[in-house]
């Protein structure tokens, strides 16, 4: 029914996204759910799916073709209906069943897709179970002896916030000073999670395109693009508040903006974190990905932690976190990890660390972030490349002997003032750099040289 070549173009390394009708159909869809179902069942898994769902136009009736494919293998269903992809994995933790969200988070309209999880929100990647529910789709899964399941619904908003704001007694219980909050939901599932978590919060909320609408009328819920980030950064300033919050489309990701409208770098908010939980779990393991900023592993190592150093992508961070005890997780693309959130990522909880930090201050937020802006960042940089073999051949070959070649993931040099990064994209031809260094001079200067070498200008 699917063939490799097809499956191949929507099954990505940790989820499944494509384009609604051509590639992402109710057929899918159903033969999805009971390709799931039959790989749970060979898991040894719960027999319950809980399934939770974005804003977007397809989603409904794609949850509801895996919910039934699902049920056809004998699985039973918990719908929790709309949600975050952290509330998915809040109900996946909490309930202990294995799960399904369906969204595209931060993809164009035309996108829909699924992010499929264990019990206990543990991760589904090709490594650790898409490759063989491929198979499944591939081969056809056999029909299943088990009666039908069954299909019930349950709303766990209130379950979530609750579960949240517990982790914030100091905020909950004796209200620190008010703030003004400006949240940009991109017309995202923050327009649902994030009105309910701040309305128990001692927070004058301003809300930007809380209304829930996968068309996005208003720009791409993807705040990692600073364009999409102008709207937010002009209300700020505008309404004088103390921060400011953007959210992708499935708010599992979160971005601030200071008083100054200025964007605060996500590094600068994984420094923030890890210095708050290392206070809490002394001696913790801090989980950091190697294109974050320097400054991450210096402020952990300042706070008594354990910096560990892990390649780009949240299956790697939560095998890291699992494997060594690590306390909390940052990425730099705004994806933050949290060992009493089963691991998993939640945009929400990192914007709860930032609100409860400033409250607890009489400061604004670009005085409590300047200790951990210690470097000057080129943000991602993406170059196509014909031949990217050739072009990593050649960076190896211009910076190898005086500077050695890290390659953890792509290719990573190190000097004393500054550093970058070369990877390839899993998806395009493209190499992607990120380059660090000491001053805007050092950054720029190393940023033409490597983008030279990739280029390979000298020709």
């Amino acid at each position: 029914m699917f063939t490799d070549a097809a499956l191949n173009k929507i099954i990505k390394a940790y989820d499944i996204r494509g384009l609604v009708d051509s590639q992402l159909t109710p057929d899918f869809a159903f033969a999805l759910g009971s390709a799931f179902a039959r790989f749970l069942e060979e898991e040894r898994e719960p027999s319950t799916i809980v399934i939770g769902e974005d804003m977007r136009p397809s989603s409904p009736l794609l949850a509801t073709a895996f919910a039934d494919g699902a049920t056809t293998q004998g699985m039973d269903v918990l719908r929790i209906g709309l949600a975050s992809t952290d509330m998915l994995y809040f109900a996946a933790g909490q309930l202990n069943l294995p799960g399904a969200m369906f969204t595209a988070s931060h993809n164009p309209a035309e996108y829909n897709g699924m992010k499929l999880c264990k019990s206990g929100a543990r991760p589904i990647g090709l490594e650790s179970g898409l490759a063989r529910i491929k198979n499944l789709l591939v081969d056809g899964v056999p029909i299943s002896n088990r009666p039908i399941g069954h299909i019930s619904d349950r709303d766990m908003l209130d379950e979530y916030v609750s579960f949240l704001l517990g982790m914030f007694p100091e905020v909950t219980e004796q209200p620190l000073r008010k703030l003004k909050v400006v949240i940009d939901a991109g017309n995202g599932m923050a327009g649902h999670t994030a009105s309910a978590v701040m309305a128990r919060l001692n927070v004058e909320v301003i809300p930007m395109y809380f209304e829930l609408d996968g068309t996005f009328p208003n720009h791409e819920a993807n705040p990692l693009d600073p364009k999409n980030m102008v709207d937010l950064q002009e209300r700020v300033l505008r309404e004088k508040a103390d921060i400011g919050l953007a959210f992708d489309g499935d708010a599992d990701r979160c971005f601030l903006v200071d008083e100054k409208g200025h964007l605060v770098n996500p590094s600068a908010l994984t420094c923030l974190i890890a210095a708050r939980e290392l206070k809490r779990k002394p001696g913790s393991a801090i989980i950091y990905n190697l294109i974050s900023s320097k400054s991450v592993r210096e402020v952990v190592a300042e706070n008594g932690g354990t910096a560990i150093r892990s390649r780009v992508g949240h299956s790697f961070i939560k095998k890291m976190m699992a494997e060594s005890g690590a306390v909390f997780g940052g990425e730099h693309s705004g994806h933050f990890y949290f060992s009493d959130f089963w691991r998993a990522d939640s945009g929400m909880l990192a914007a709860l660390f930032a609100l409860t930090e400033l409250a607890a201050h009489k400061q604004p937020l670009s005085k409590l972030f300047a200790p951990f802006n210690r470097y000057i960042s080129s943000g991602e940089i993406n170059t196509e490349v014909a031949d990217i073999p050739s072009a990593l051949a050649r960076i190896k070959a211009a910076y190898g002997d005086k500077y050695g070649i890290d390659e953890l993931d792509g290719l990573t040099v190190e000097a004393d003032t500054w550093w970058f990064n070369v990877r390839a994209s899993n998806t395009e031809p493209l190499l992607r750099l990120n380059v660090e260094a000491k001053t805007p001079k050092k950054m720029s200067e190393i940023q033409e040289a490597v983008i030279a070498v990739i280029s390979d200008i000298s020709q």
